[in-house]
């Protein structure tokens, strides 16, 4: 089309967009604290609702609740004057999307929140419409001109509603504690969840473990390591600690008379890169990368005494990038 240049406008969108959020972030009060607070406070579930577009924002704002810890659900406003209301319990909050705030489908939901003084959080561009009137908390948003201003399609709108619920999101995990290995309950699939994957979920226990004493001859140790087929043999102590280990390097340092020594005399001593069944994988492989040196084999140690042992092939397969 002449004339059309799709890069300025699109430009102009994530601008007009950008601007908004910026608006919103310098507006925060203490109206946000409060919303966080009793969010945090609920004994029930966070009853997120809407209708259009403020109703697709408003199911997934409940979905990243969800996600990082929140009990949370979606109630479609129309839904809720259709019997779904009795899914909203009196020790829940609700949290209710309309630019406008004079979202006619909402007036049931009001209702049966004053009914039932169930708290309710409204987040609308319209702190003096019904919905703010009624609400015991308002989040405004401010009423900043949608991307397509002449066509007014919620545009800057919804991406400051989708903005605020997600900062709520993460002022509740971080005011819970919510730390990573609780948000990969919530995702043990797909990419993320095997980057929140535990060393203790992929390594090999016990029974697969290379270990001799010091005290071994070689000739032993080298059977273990060929059997157990690591490329390394863990060297103990007499308390069951690791004291060592003894890779394809420390064999070649010491070929001229290997068979006549022990494994405590051949081993590099302590490991200089071990780690704990609890860490996440993805610091698993971070440490086996980062030299000197980079290794493709750690042992699993939990105090000083080895539990397992993790393979780089292990990381890959689970698909810990």
């Amino acid at each position: 089309m002449t004339g059309f240049d799709a890069i300025a406008v699109g430009r102009r969108v994530l601008a007009a967009e950008a601007e908004g959020l910026q608006q919103l972030a310098a507006a925060l009060d203490e109206a946000f604290v409060q919303a966080v607070e009793t969010l945090f406070a609920a004994k029930g579930r966070i009853v997120a609702t809407g209708i259009g577009k403020s109703g697709h924002i408003a199911r997934k704002i409940a979905a990243t609740l969800a996600s990082t810890g929140s009990v949370a659900m979606f109630v479609h406003a129309t839904e809720a004057s259709h019997g779904d209301l009795g899914m909203i319990g009196a020790d829940d909050v609700i949290l209710a999307l309309s630019k406008t705030g004079e979202t006619r489908e909402l007036a049931d939901v009001i209702a049966y929140a004053k009914r039932f003084a169930i708290p309710l959080i409204a987040i609308t561009a319209q702190p003096q419409s019904a919905l703010g009137r009624a609400a015991d908390i308002v989040l405004a948003i401010p009423d900043a001109p949608e991307a397509a201003d002449e066509l007014n399609a919620p545009t800057t709108s919804t991406t400051l509603q989708l903005a605020l619920g997600d900062a709520l999101a993460v002022a509740l995990l971080e005011r819970r504690g919510f730390k990573p290995q609780d948000f990969r309950v919530f995702h043990p699939g797909g990419k993320l969840g095997a980057m929140l994957r535990t060393v203790g979920d992929l390594m090999h226990g016990f029974g697969e473990l290379p270990l001799v004493g010091a005290e071994t001859p070689m000739h032993e140790a080298l059977l273990v390591m060929t059997e157990k087929r690591w490329g390394i043999v863990g060297v103990t102590g007499p308390d069951g600690g690791l004291t060592g280990a003894i890779t394809d390097g420390d064999l070649r340092r010491h070929i001229t008379g290997l068979m006549d020594h022990t494994a405590g005399e051949v081993m590099t001593p302590g490991p200089k890169k071990t780690v704990p069944p609890g860490m996440l994988a993805s610091e698993a492989l971070a440490l086996m990368s980062d030299p000197p040196p980079a290794v493709t084999v750690l042992f699993v140690v939990e105090d000083a005494r080895p539990v397992g042992i993790l393979h780089i092939h292990d990381l890959l397969r689970a698909g810990v990038m």
